[in-house]
């Protein structure tokens, strides 16, 4: 089951800066961005130094920041950063904030 992502033409440029601004969520993008650009990564193979609830919250921030997709499959779930659509939308940004923040 695929859960939809909110249309990145209704997403504002600052609404992706502020999702991007926590250092748990970069860490999830940089993670997300080291996959081929199809790929996807299992929610138990991103790691991040925090708790359940917390990484939830993360990742429904870059989920309504239209910054990443998710899909169910079973009882597992599968992350998938939206790097064509956001280098669309927004071009340079993602690499951009990779880099400098790498």
């Amino acid at each position: 089951m695929s859960l939809s992502a909110p249309d990145l033409d209704a997403v504002s440029g600052v609404s992706v800066l502020q999702a991007l601004s926590d250092p748990v969520r970069l860490e999830i993008v940089r993670q997300l961005a080291d996959v081929c650009p199809d790929g996807e990564i299992q929610c138990g193979e991103i790691t991040v130094p925090v708790g359940k609830s917390t990484a939830s919250h993360h990742f429904k921030t870059l989920l309504g920041a239209g910054i990443i997709t998710e899909r169910e499959e079973g009882r597992c779930k599968y992350f998938q950063l939206r790097r064509a659509e956001l280098d669309h939308r927004f071009p340079g940004l993602i690499e951009s904030v990779l880099r400098a923040t790498g």
